[in-house]
């Protein structure tokens, strides 16, 4: 039995394209894989606290030394890790906000990309510790950012390979919808194209 982490960012509940793609590739991926497991963790509903004192004190401290905030705090960090350890696939849905990803979804990477956990350091540099997994991303954005003009604007699709790279999440597949403020042909157009994609997704 394959397990799916989904995670929604998106603050717009009513008409999020991330979200609407997200939803489109879990319902596709069960029809196609019927025992799969399903996590979801939407960061609007369940925010996790902003990087801050408690959690870097964790992150540095000796266990017998913490705090009971730094050991609740690294308590969360170790549960954000044990479901993305425990998925086979994870789905990211990804607006984009201001020229890069949802303070939320920051908050969710902080508790996540943690030294001796997900990736360690080695003679040769940083070594991610959370390979063989696909990770699938759908964003959204009102320009378009892929390609053409706006491209170095992307800090998106780019802040999240990296990221995401950096502990071993490297088999990553990217469904964009683009220039959903481009008036309302372009944005269909955006959204057809993006759903066909989904649909043509083999995981």
């Amino acid at each position: 039995m394959t397990q799916v982490l989904v995670i929604e960012s998106s603050a717009n509940l009513a008409n999020s394209v991330s979200r609407d793609l997200t939803k489109a590739f879990l319902a596709g991926y069960k029809a196609a894989h019927a025992d799969a497991g399903v996590v979801t963790h939407d960061l609007v509903a369940d925010p996790v606290p902003h990087l801050g004192v408690d959690l870097i004190g964790g992150f540095f401290g000796k266990p017998e030394e913490l705090t009971e905030a730094q050991a609740a705090a690294i308590a969360l960090s170790d549960k954000l890790i044990g479901q993305v350890e425990a998925a086979d696939v994870i789905a990211i849905g990804v607006p984009m906000y201001n020229f890069g990803i949802p303070s939320t979804l920051k908050a969710w990477i902080d508790h996540i990309l943690r030294a001796g956990r997900t990736f360690k350091y080695t003679e040769n540099g940083p070594q991610g510790l959370l390979t063989g997994k696909k990770v699938v991303l759908f964003l959204a954005s009102g320009g378009i950012y892929s390609d053409g003009p706006y491209k170095p604007y992307d800090f998106q699709e780019t802040y999240l390979r990296t990221a995401l790279g950096f502990i071993g999440l490297t088999d990553v597949t990217v469904v964009r919808a683009e220039g959903l403020a481009l008036g309302a042909d372009a944005a269909a157009k955006a959204v057809s194209d993006a759903r066909a994609a989904v649909a043509a997704l083999s995981l």
